[in-house]
């Protein structure tokens, strides 16, 4: 193909490439794999769009042939050629390849350390910069990008105002033990974020209904697949409103990823052979028990839980299992829930706090419930949690000045995509996980 027809060959994604069916075209990308048959090559590209086979025969484009033959797996390339329907490949389509430019060839001498073969878990943490790559990681991480961009659109469309919290704060939010600290300007202390929860609450008494989606840390030495020590969480924020409001903000979010995951990623739920029906069931409105009601569903599954203990990851899953979609828990006992949550006026004992969990035993994805609004109340709880009132004395102006009943909640993304994608371990879902004792890369 001479320079000026080649000029006049569309370049294209790989996800693009049905709609150019007949016609030639340029895809920019990576040699994924290489298979041989005699005097024919099976390349196989990717694009970060997806992958799709080639076919070049010896034949008919010796110079392509021969510039593809034992090619290393991972060189980059652009490739021109022919777009044809063929169900035995990826994708539905091939390319017959006609011409070829090799961008860079990985060096025969140091091969491309993930080959296609089985690797182990630790193996792939240490190359997780390459491991994103393989169809699998690539398709999991355009979910993730699916149910950001939907979740963000459903809350754009109930009137909230995404806004951003600080990822340095001054003291605790959720409790002191799982704080990280940071040796700050001229000996100042300060410490990641648990949750925006309490700046967000500021922000929804400015503009009424809010949002931040952003990066939060736990220093929790728990080692589970549900665990990570950095991860992002969408919280919502609204004054005048109560229990009931969140409970129904959070069915309405949560229904609205997940079908706009099945709706617009379908080709990447097949890659990772999620079972789409268990998804399109998710909608509202979702089963509710009060905590008092969850504790008989676990004593009789002959459970030792008692009235007044927290749910961990078992009891999480053996709640779950009662449900085909996620199971609304209400009304935890008081004594277990944060300094800013507000109580129950028929039973005092029980907070006006609500918990998510996901089927299939994915755990906790959403947290959230009515703050309380009363000034001599927080001050109270405050002293309570022996936390020190002076680093909360902003928090407090929110309750001197023009104070509202106001309700929230915190999704966290990475549970929330590990379920949909019904994968094994959360750190599949976070481009570059953060966990006990990894930080590499």
């Amino acid at each position: 193909m001479n320079q000026e027809a080649q000029a006049a060959v569309p370049i294209i994604t790989i996800e693009q490439a049905g709609a150019h069916a007949g016609g030639t075209v340029t895809i920019r990308g990576w040699l994924y794999n290489l298979r041989e048959s005699g005097k024919l090559l099976f390349p196989i590209f990717r694009d970060g769009t997806g992958i799709m086979q080639g076919v070049v025969s010896q034949k008919e484009h010796l110079e392509v042939f021969g510039a593809l033959k034992g090619l290393p797996q991972e060189s980059s390339v652009i490739a021109t050629g022919a777009i044809r329907a063929e169900a035995r490949a990826p994708g539905g389509f091939e390319m017959g390849v006609s011409a070829i430019e090799v961008v860079q060839r990985v060096a025969d001498a140091e091969p491309y350390p993930i080959q296609l073969k089985e690797h182990g878990v630790d193996f792939l943490l240490d190359r997780r910069h390459l491991w994103i790559r393989t169809p699998r990681q690539a398709a999991i991480l355009r979910i993730r990008a699916e149910a950001e961009r939907a979740a963000r659109n459903f809350m754009d469309a109930q009137g909230y105002t995404l806004t951003d919290a600080p990822i340095f704060t001054p003291a605790a939010c959720e409790g002191t033990t799982t704080l990280f600290e940071v040796n700050y300007i001229d000996e100042q202390k300060a410490y990641l974020t648990q949750s925006g929860q309490l700046y967000v609450e500021a922000l929804a008494a400015a503009l009424g209904k809010v949002y931040t989606f952003g990066p939060t840390f736990r220093a929790e030495k728990s080692k589970t697949r549900r665990h990570l020590t950095e991860f992002w969480m969408l919280e919502p924020e609204a004054a005048y409103a109560h229990l009931e409001d969140m409970i129904q903000l959070a069915e309405g979010l949560v229904s609205a990823v997940v079908q706009s995951v099945v709706k617009n990623r379908t080709r990447e739920l097949e890659m990772i052979e999620r079972d789409v029906a268990s998804l399109q069931k998710i909608k509202p409105p979702f089963p509710r028990i009060t905590y008092d009601d969850a504790i008989k569903v676990l004593q009789k599954a002959g459970n030792p839980t008692k009235w007044g203990d927290d749910f961990g990851g078992d009891e999480e899953t053996i709640i779950s299992k009662e449900f085909d979609r996620p199971v609304v828990i209400h009304r935890y006992p008081a004594a277990m829930k944060a300094f800013y949550m507000a109580t129950d006026a028929a039973r005092p004992e029980l907070s006006l706090s609500f918990d998510m969990i996901a089927p299939e035993g994915y755990g906790e994805i959403i947290g959230g419930g009515e703050r309380l609004a009363d000034y001599d109340t927080l001050v109270r709880r405050l002293r309570e949690h022996n936390l020190p009132e002076e680093s909360f004395q902003w928090y407090l102006d929110l309750r001197r000045y023009g104070s509202v009943p106001h309700a929230g909640f915190g999704l966290g993304l990475e549970r929330t995509v590990a379920w949909i994608c019904g994968t094994e371990h959360i750190r599949e879902v976070i481009p570059f996980p953060r966990m006990l004792y990894r930080v590499y890369p």
